[in-house]
């Protein structure tokens, strides 16, 4: 492992010359020589030997030839990932909790899945604001749901079709979900 991090990278490649350097290693297929650098980067020998040897960690020496360390970046940002939130549903199980905490964030529905399993998941999360035999005016239906997203008509629709709540006469009930 090189041992730099992301701030130490970002500052090796705030130099014009440096990012060009690592470029032409980007680019390249096979680890280039020092003029080979400075030729497909644009800039002088002396440049192209000053630039790689202040890149050391993240360029490497293959034999008389330099190659670019990839793995140096995915190290230096695993070190600096935060770690991840506590789940708002850790009482749910663990499949369950991770779709849940993609769709949803302090409370709101911020992103509704497109993949219809995922979407039955936040269904069925969402039909929990009702009671099994109780009926609701739909004026109560858009209340408890406009808690979580604006967008009430499209949640009500998607609970009927899928036959979480079922509707009559402007009353709506529970007809589905886990208990």
């Amino acid at each position: 492992m090189s041992g730099l991090d992301s701030r130490r990278i970002v500052g090796l490649l705030a130099d014009e010359t440096r990012r060009r350097i690592v470029a032409a290693l980007i680019l390249a297929e096979e680890p280039l020589s020092s003029a080979q650098v400075g030729e497909r980067a644009g800039v002088s020998l002396r440049d192209a030997v000053d630039g790689l040897d202040r890149l050391q960690g993240l360029v490497e020496p293959v034999g008389d030839a330099w190659r670019l360390d990839g793995d140096v970046f995915q190290q230096a940002a695993r070190s600096e990932a935060s770690p991840a939130a506590p789940s708002e549903f850790a009482d749910e199980p663990d499949d369950i909790a991770k779709v849940l905490d993609r769709a949803f964030a302090d409370g709101k529905l911020v992103k509704f899945p497109t993949k219809r399993a995922k979407r039955l998941v936040v269904l069925d999360h969402l039909v929990q604001r009702f009671e099994i035999g109780r009926h609701y005016p739909e004026v109560a239906v858009n209340e408890s749901l406009r808690e979580v997203h604006d967008d009430v008509a499209m949640l009500r629709r998607w609970l009927v079709d899928e036959q979480f709540l079922d509707r009559s006469g402007g009353m709506y009930w529970r007809c589905g979900g886990s208990v």
